[in-house]
């Protein structure tokens, strides 16, 4: 059982149980770890049953009875043949714990199952070293900073951490697509002008956090356009480079249209904005906007032009006069300030009612133009009109010429019309003739292309599935290699002083004592067979000798006194040895139930149904108590 316990106790530390270096054996676990190590089995075999039962103990006994009766549920849906309730748990016994941990040990998924759920690679490795960090950092207690040694100084500082910054790196290899392509001009920049990645962050903590960004958008357009080839660039039936080309020209087409309609958007606009910075600047802006309006409209908009024209001339006029009339003389500077506050005011005056006057021709320019889009629509409908009526009108004229010979012209018509069938029918049979090849050319043409459509797809779909292996062979590639990496890494970490040869030796003991133990069994229940085959062999000679020498005797007894007191003593002999016999094999039974007791006696002092007992009573006295405090809450509310 030691061996057994052994075996139980290293896969349970396998699962995550915390078993105490100091337990050896089954007979050693506490209720606690008992609990600990079945929820930890259960949460390995059946994730989703197991991560709803809490590994730890609760206080209050409701609460562990309950925990009780959901392990002893779990246990009976993996298929536990064996009594399993929540006294197994609580009030546990040797045997039964026992056979329950070998049920669940044999539930457990095997090494290689296990290897195939857990990620592989380097990241496996880096992230089974991160954790083996922190397990290290975490089992250090904290110290207050005043009393922290140099090495606690490095590991729960924080003076050392740094944020994460990443910055842009130039990067020679992941430049350009292909090397061939590279200039002569760039290949000598990346030989002797490039800095080094280690020197083109600003700052020298900023370095890891732009290899990692750097790398991770590397990976992430890498996966990106794997992704689009498969999924569009496969469909198109072009090769890499073209769907690359035809990619960037569809992107540079949307680039200008946007580049267009934004300039336009921004000519309007500046071509609607009116705020000027200079009074002359607005006028001559507004005498250009001036000519281009409506060059060709109406009697109206030549009158408009004609006026604001010379309204505008007459403000350059008097500006012009304004500034002529200014006296030479130097004023002083407060007259020369309220003089031009005096001009910018009436600038401002003279400007937001040019401002006012333009806004409500723009608003008069709009209503004009519908009207004129309005007639010249009722135009167009009215020369469509005029256009059928002048056909129909020239179709009853040429009626009417053709009436005062009617009888001839009837004839005419009918040989005319009897001509055009005739052609008719003579255009139908020549395209008759003409459509039989053509409709057959045609139907083998469209199953030639249904044809090459269908062996397009299956080749489309059977490169699709090469992908797929490609992309699955160099994933498990990968896997294999980071497997082999991580298990080499766990092989150097090994100590090298425990050969392979020393528990090679300590197996071949055990098998060895299994042998001898069963080669002695063999050789006792042989013995006791010769032996019980003996006994049975010397009962019946005892049995005939004592016939046919009670027999003789009983024969001379007749006659001889002597002899008949020889008989009795016989008989009394007989019956002696008989009741000597049968007192061995008595005593020889009472030994074996004697050793049955024994064994019963091991086996309940193993269960521990003395202290389980004690258990059940402090158990029960702990739950009077909680239906008290329980009672006296309710009588409280």
């Amino acid at each position: 059982m030691e061996e057994v316990d052994r075996i139980l106790i290293h896969s349970l530390r396998q699962t995550g149980t915390e078993v105490p270096e100091d337990v050896e054996c089954v007979k050693q676990f506490s209720t606690e770890l008992i609990v600990e190590a079945v929820v930890r089995c259960l949460r390995v075999i059946n994730p989703s049953v197991g991560n709803g039962i809490n590994h730890l103990l609760p206080p209050g006994m409701s609460a562990r009875f309950r925990i009780g009766m959901s392990l002893a549920q779990a246990c009976q849906d993996l298929g536990y043949q064996g009594e399993v309730g929540y006294q197994t748990f609580l009030y546990s016994s040797e045997p039964e714990i026992r056979r329950l941990l070998m049920f669940l040990v044999e539930k457990l998924p095997r090494e290689s199952s296990e290897m195939e759920d857990q990620p592989a690679g380097k990241s496996a490795a880096l992230q089974k070293a991160i954790s083996v960090k922190i397990k290290e950092q975490l089992s250090i207690p904290w110290v207050h900073p005043s009393c922290r040694i140099p090495l606690l100084l490095r590991t729960q500082s924080t003076c050392h951490m740094m944020r994460f910054h990443a910055q842009p790196l130039a990067l020679a290899s992941n430049t350009t697509s292909s090397v061939k392509k590279i200039s002569k001009e760039l290949k000598e920049y990346y030989d002797n002008y490039l800095p080094p990645v280690t020197v083109q962050p600003s700052q020298h903590s900023f370095l890891p956090a732009s290899v990692l960004e750097r790398n991770m958008v590397d990976l992430s357009a890498v996966q990106e356009w794997e992704t689009e080839w498969n999924n569009q660039g496969l469909v198109s039936r072009l090769s890499p480079e073209d769907y690359r080309s035809r990619k960037c020209q569809r992107l540079q087409k949307r680039i200008k249209d946007q580049l267009r309609n934004y300039t336009q958007q921004y000519v309007e606009s500046q071509n609607m904005s009116n705020s000027a910075s200079d009074l002359l600047d607005v006028l001559k802006s507004y005498s250009v906007a001036g000519d281009d309006i409506l060059t060709k409209g109406s009697r109206f908009t030549h009158t408009e032009r004609f006026t604001f024209s010379r309204e505008h001339e007459q403000l350059v006029s008097q500006m012009q006069t304004a500034a002529e009339n200014l006296p030479s003389t130097k004023k002083s500077e407060q007259d020369m300030q309220a003089q031009q506050q005096e001009e910018v005011t009436s600038l401002h005056q003279q400007l937001d009612q040019l401002t006012v006057k333009i806004q409500q021709l723009g608003v008069e320019m709009k209503s004009l133009t519908l009207n004129l889009s309005q007639i010249e629509d009722e135009m167009k409908q009215k020369e469509l009109t005029a256009s059928e009526k002048e056909d129909s009108i020239k179709v009853k004229k040429r009626t009417v010429d053709l009436l005062p010979d009617a009888e001839n012209n009837l004839t005419k018509l009918q040989a005319v019309v009897e001509s055009s069938a005739q052609r008719v029918v003579n255009l139908a049979s020549q395209w008759e003739k003409h459509r039989v090849p053509l409709i057959e050319e045609y139907r083998k043409l469209k199953e030639l292309k249904e044809d090459q459509e269908l062996k397009s797809s299956h080749q489309l779909s059977q490169i699709k599935e090469l992908h797929e292996k490609i992309k699955q062979a160099a994933e498990d590639s990968k896997r294999k290699d980071g497997l082999y990496k991580q298990l080499l890494s766990e092989y150097e970490g090994l100590p090298k002083d425990v050969s392979r040869s020393a528990y090679t030796q300590r197996i071949l003991e055990i098998v060895g004592n299994i042998k001898k133990q069963k080669e002695e069994i063999t050789k006792i229940l042989s013995d006791t067979r010769s032996l019980q085959k003996e006994i049975n062999h010397l009962t019946g000679k005892l049995d005939r000798t004592f016939a046919v020498t009670d027999e003789l005797v009983f024969k001379d007894a007749k006659r001889d006194e002597a002899v008949r007191k020889a008989y009795k003593y016989l008989a009394a002999l007989h019956e002696n040895c008989t009741q000597l016999i049968q007192t061995i094999e008595d005593t020889g039974t009472i030994m074996r139930e004697i050793r049955d007791l024994e064994e019963q006696i091991e086996t309940e002092n193993g269960k521990k149904t003395l202290s389980n007992l004690e258990k059940i009573l402090d158990d029960y006295k702990a739950i009077k108590q909680e239906n008290l405090v329980l009672v006296a809450k309710i009588r409280e509310t």
